[in-house]
């Protein structure tokens, strides 16, 4: 509405404030200047540690560039890749372990005989070992590590996917979002059931009679599988990357001057989108039940400290046209909004956090 558009700009947005609860972590390149190559290249990346919003500890990593790190309770797991410039050169995933005081212990690098290899989850399996997913190629690869860095199993398998995503341990085994291509040279979601050992068991695929579903975030909770979805209507033309809204971009070119007003694009994008939550079946996938929110993308899913489910949603709020930008064609701001939801699933809270996030596409 227009008063929660006035609300939202005349609130200040950060968006790179850090956390003010729990363990949060921020990083910074630093380059510096390759006289052989004639260029600046990366040096190391400064890694700091928050708690609480008070910095505990600063470490530098030189032998790969910081992705991201997980919290575990057998320290901070630091993964990335190797810094390269140019495209003759290997990519290959590392993986660090780092105690709280941000002492470096170990750090591995990944090897699976792939021209380029990328960590895209790191879990505590919660008996003093890590499980690494990485991408490489056609291939889902998986290593377990214990504490003291040493490789225990290294798989690969080869699967019709583009990028994972998360993934969750459930059961015995694990839970892995990827992306595959079917017949319609769509990207849809996929969730892959692995074993304990990485090997791949099953996979499922949700979809509607006329409407498409793009996985956001997962997790186990109470014995049931939880998916952040957002669903849009099925669209009549491909337009890659920004395929879930060919439909209001192809409205915005076929009119005699290609623009469109705040309000009215605001008002498009909200009708075009919609927030899942689909519980599903741990054995077979299936959805049990679901919750949706109309005008909003499914985001991150947590357990909260009181051991809740917690479930946020981006609530479009703003956008702008922009045909001019390479690396997007609708911009926005979205509303956070945080539903709580006991063991049973039941929904017992919903809040505004006061935050905001970037639409793009």
């Amino acid at each position: 509405t227009p008063q929660e558009l006035a609300e939202h700009w005349n609130n200040s947005v950060h968006y790179d404030k850090i956390s003010k609860t729990g363990i949060c972590y921020r990083k910074e390149y630093k380059y510096a200047y390759n006289s052989q190559l004639g260029f600046d290249v990366f040096d190391k990346c400064v890694l700091e540690c928050y708690k609480d919003g008070n910095l505990i500890w600063t470490t530098d990593f030189s032998n790969f560039v910081v992705e991201n790190c997980v919290y575990t309770p057998n320290g901070t797991a630091v993964y990335g890749y190797n810094p390269r410039w140019s495209t003759d050169q290997r990519a290959y995933g590392w993986i660090a372990r780092v105690d709280d005081n941000g002492k470096i212990l170990w750090e591995k690098r990944l090897d699976h005989g792939l021209q380029d290899e990328y960590v895209a989850s790191v879990i505590d399996n919660g008996d003093k070992t890590w499980a690494v997913f990485s991408r490489g190629g056609n291939y889902l690869c998986f290593d377990k590590f214990d504490v003291n860095g040493k490789e225990l199993i290294a798989t690969k398998t080869e699967i019709d996917f583009r990028g994972i995503g998360k993934a969750v341990k459930f059961g015995d085994g694990y839970l892995v979002q990827i992306g595959n291509v079917n017949g319609r040279s769509r990207i849809t979601e996929c969730i892959a059931k692995l074993d304990g050992e990485g090997n791949l068991l099953d996979n499922f695929t949700y979809t509607e009679y006329g409407s498409d579903y793009y996985i956001t975030d997962m997790a186990e909770f109470g014995g049931k599988i939880y998916l952040s979805a957002y669903a849009v209507p099925r669209q009549l033309t491909v337009t890659g990357i920004r395929d879930e809204i060919s439909g209001i971009l192809n409205y915005i070119f076929e009119k005699q001057e290609p623009d469109i007003s705040s309000e009215e694009l605001t008002a498009m994008l909200r009708n075009n989108y919609t927030a899942v939550l689909l519980i599903c079946d741990p054995d077979g996938g299936a959805p049990q039940s679901f919750y949706s929110v109309k005008g909003a993308l499914g985001g991150k899913l947590s357990i909260g400290a009181e051991g809740r489910l917690e479930w946020q949603t981006e609530n479009i709020v703003s956008t702008f046209f922009s045909p001019a930008t390479s690396s997007f064609t609708i911009g926005g701001t979205c509303k956070i909004i945080e539903y709580t939801f006991d063991i049973d699933g039941n929904l017992i809270n919903q809040k505004d956090t006061g935050e905001t996030s970037i639409y793009r596409r």
